[in-house]
C-alpha cells in the first residue's frame, strides 16, 4: 500500500457524507506536505522511534490514512488517534477507510486528554480561527509527551502571523518552515507551562440579549452574535409557537436559547455537525437555566431525527465550504429541513441575498415568503407542504 507520493491514496478518498462537486476534494497541498514532512524527520531521527501520533484537523482521512500508510513502512506508530470535529468528516474517514481496507489502525476521540496523552508527535491541519488553534496548543501542551513535536500546516493565504503567536505562548519553539506548493508548515516543540483550568470554553454575557453565551474555540463567532443570527432574531415575536422546534447548525445555541426563553412550552432541539458547536450549545443552555428545555445533538443535517418531528426549525446555513463560496451545504440543510418538518410545519431561513436560496426553499419545503430584508440579508419563512 505504501506510495512516496501517496498519489494513489489521495486519488480514492471521498467527502462522503459530506457536500461533493467537482470543485471540491477530500485532499489539499498541506495534507502530502505533512505526510512527507513525517517521513523526513522520522529518517533523519528527529522524532522518536516508535512514538505516538495524534492527528488533529484531519478533514476527510487524508492525514489519518496517510500515516497508516507511513506505518507499513515503518514510520509512525501503529495506532493513530485522530480528532475531527465535524461529525461529516468522522463519518468520512471510517468510510474512506473501509474502502482502503485500513480500517482498524485508528481511534477517533475528543479533544483532550485520551487523545493526546503520552503523544510524541502531534500532526495537525491548522484552523482559521486563532481561537480554535488557541485551545489545540492548549490541549497539546497539557496532555501531550513533554518532548513532544507539534507539526502544523494550512494553505499560506489563510495563515497569519497570530498563528505563530498563539503557538508562542504554548511553546518554547516555535520555527516556521519554507514553503511548499502554497502550504507551510510550523513546528513547535519544549511545551510551557499551562494554567491549572484550560482556557475554553469562554463564558460572556451578551448585554443586548440578556444571555450568557459560552464557546469552544472552533465555534463560529465565539460568543459574538453574528449579524446573519441577529437579523433572525428581530423576527422571534412574529415565529409560530411550536411544541417541537430545532435550532439547525445551532453554534453556540443562541436561536436556541432564544426561542426556547421566548416559548416556554416548547422543546428545542439544537444541533451541529460541529463536536464545539454541541459542547458550547449545551453549556448556553446550562448557563441560562434551559438545560430542561434544550436537547443537543451532534448530527449531520438531522439524520437521526423522525421525519415529520418538528414544527418549527430555524436555520442561519453556512455559505463558504472550506475556502469556496458554495450553496451546496445550505441546500443540503433545506433539503433534510423538508424531510424533518412536519406537514405545516415552517421553516425560518436567513441568508446573504447573493445566494437566492428562494427557488430551493419552495422547491423543497413549500410555499415561501420574505418576511424580511436588509442590505445583506434577507429572512424567508416556508411552510412544508402537505
Amino acid at each position: 500500500m505504501a506510495d512516496t507520493n501517496f498519489d494513489s491514496l489521495f486519488a480514492r478518498l471521498r467527502r462522503f457524507p459530506d457536500v461533493e462537486a467537482a470543485n471540491l476534494q477530500a485532499w489539499d497541498a498541506t495534507d502530502r506536505l505533512l505526510l512527507d514532512t513525517v517521513r523526513e524527520m522520522q529518517a533523519a531521527g528527529l522524532l522518536q522511534p516508535g512514538g505516538r501520533l495524534a492527528v488533529v484537523g484531519d478533514r476527510y482521512g487524508a492525514l489519518t490514512l496517510g500515516a497508516l500508510t507511513l506505518d507499513s513502512v515503518g514510520t509512525v506508530a501503529p495506532a493513530v488517534r485522530v480528532h475531527q470535529d465535524l461529525i461529516t468528516g468522522e463519518r468520512a474517514l471510517r468510510a474512506n477507510a473501509g474502502a482502503l481496507d485500513l480500517d482498524t489502525g485508528f481511534e477517533q476521540l475528543p479533544l483532550g486528554e485520551r487523545l493526546l496523552e503520552g503523544a510524541s508527535l502531534v500532526v495537525l491541519q491548522l484552523p482559521r480561527s486563532l481561537a480554535e488553534l488557541e485551545e489545540i496548543a492548549d490541549a497539546v501542551a497539557r496532555y501531550a509527551a513533554p518532548d513532544v513535536v507539534l507539526l502544523a500546516g494550512g494553505r499560506v493565504k489563510h495563515m497569519s502571523l497570530g498563528m505563530n503567536a498563539v503557538l508562542a505562548r504554548y511553546f518554547e519553539d516555535v520555527q516556521p518552515q519554507l514553503a511548499r506548493q502554497k502550504s507551510r508548515l510550523l513546528l513547535a516543540r519544549r511545551p510551557k507551562p499551562v494554567a491549572d483550568a484550560p482556557p475554553f470554553p469562554v463564558t460572556e454575557v451578551n448585554e443586548e440579549l440578556g444571555l450568557t453565551v459560552c464557546a469552544r474555540g472552533a465555534v463560529f463567532a465565539g460568543t459574538g452574535l453574528d449579524i446573519g443570527t441577529r437579523f433572525l432574531l428581530d423576527f422571534l415575536p412574529r415565529m409560530p409557537h411550536a411544541a417541537h422546534a430545532v435550532d439547525l447548525g445551532c453554534g453556540t445555541g443562541i436561536l436556541a436559547a432564544m426561542y426556547a426563553r421566548a416559548n416556554p412550552g416548547a422543546r428545542v432541539t439544537a444541533t451541529d455537525r460541529s463536536a464545539a458547536a454541541v459542547d458550547s450549545a449545551l453549556a448556553t443552555a446550562r448557563a441560562n437555566g434551559l438545560e430542561d428545555r434544550i436537547d443537543v445533538l451532534q448530527d449531520d443535517a438531522m439524520s437521526s431525527l423522525p421525519a415529520g418531528s418538528a414544527d418549527m426549525i430555524l436555520l442561519n446555513p453556512p455559505f463558504h465550504l472550506e475556502a469556496a463560496v458554495h450553496s451546496g451545504a445550505g441546500i443540503k440543510l433545506i433539503e433534510a429541513a423538508g424531510t424533518v418538518l412536519a406537514p405545516g410545519g415552517e421553516l425560518w431561513t436567513v441568508f446573504n441575498s447573493h445566494l437566492h436560496y428562494r427557488p430551493a426553499l419552495e422547491r423543497l419545503i413549500g410555499p415561501t415568503r420574505e418576511v424580511g430584508r436588509n442590505p445583506k440579508f434577507t429572512v424567508t419563512a416556508s411552510t412544508r407542504r402537505p
